[in-house]
């Protein structure tokens, strides 16, 4: 009866040491390739994520958006030639300066709503130019694999229990599949950045044609504040990976198991909550509504 005991554990414990070994073999993997995606793509410019997207989104800009702009335009300079006019002791103090103050006006707001495209990209431009010096400086190696982490892992379970061997096989498989959950969340932060760009920058000439408007000057620069906060949101989440590939190098000096696999975890939903709270960093920082 010992001996069928025997056997029938030894049978277990092979099972479920294949089992974590199985579960602990390409954990991180995907989680691995969406921070190394993170990487080379957050400080990616529009034009060149997507060069298809990018061209219809101009496109429509420049032939659906603009004429609207224009409209707005012409509404806001003359609201503010009225209200030059009818400040100044109602018409009964009129210098013809104000018309020329107003000219100019007039002529700075054509000149920003024809070159909103290139006022755009420019932050974007620059931005990228910081994003690209700042990982040069910082990124090191994101990587996390547990298997080479972890020396002689499979002579180490061959010296533990079932019991124990047990609950690390069910935390190794609750771990993996939380791993894909976050590799969800950072394809989510990694497209869904980009997208918003292209839908805010695809009603720029909107707000740019309120720019130099006294009353209506508010949401041009608000929007300008905007795409100041999306292009340098990048070099926060650079920031983040930074700090996260510090982290995971520590693991190296692990020797509990269970505690390798879920400090992991741990500094992978760190990453995750990070990189959503850029967003709402960034537009504080530059106070956008």
């Amino acid at each position: 009866m010992d001996l069928l005991w025997n056997q029938i554990t030894e049978w277990l414990k092979a099972l479920l040491i294949q089992g974590i070994l199985g579960n602990l073999n390409g954990m991180f993997d995907a989680t691995n390739q969406k921070v190394a995606e993170l990487s080379a793509q957050i400080g990616t410019t529009p034009q060149a994520w997507n060069g298809s997207i990018f061209g219809m989104i101009q496109s429509l800009s420049e032939t659906v958006i603009v004429p609207i702009a224009g409209a707005i335009l012409a509404f806001v300079m003359t609201l503010e030639l009225i209200q030059l006019i009818t400040e100044k002791n109602n018409l009964g103090d009129v210098d013809t300066w104000m018309f020329f103050k107003w000219a100019f006006k007039s002529a700075a707001a054509v000149l920003i709503v024809t070159n909103t495209w290139n006022i755009v990209m420019g932050i974007f431009d620059a931005a990228q130019s910081v994003v690209s010096s700042a990982s040069g400086l910082i990124i090191s190696d994101t990587r996390i694999d547990i298997a080479s982490v972890l020396t002689d892992l499979e002579s180490r379970l061959q010296t533990m229990d079932i019991g124990p061997l047990f609950g690390l096989w069910f935390q190794s498989m609750f771990v993996g599949i939380c791993t894909w959950a976050i590799t969800i969340c950072i394809f989510i932060v990694i497209y869904g950045r980009m997208i918003e760009i292209y839908l805010v920058t695809s009603i720029a000439p909107i707000p740019m044609a309120t720019m130099l408007g006294k009353e209506w000057g508010g949401m041009g620069q608000n929007y300008l504040r905007s795409l100041l906060a999306l292009g340098f949101q990048a070099f926060l989440i650079i920031v983040c990976v930074a700090i996260y590939a510090v982290l995971v190098q520590n693991i190296a000096s692990m020797d509990d198991i269970s505690a390798a696999i879920w400090t992991c975890m741990g500094y992978t939903v760190l990453l995750c909550f990070c990189l959503f709270k850029t967003s709402s960093l960034a537009r504080s920082v530059f106070n956008a509504h």
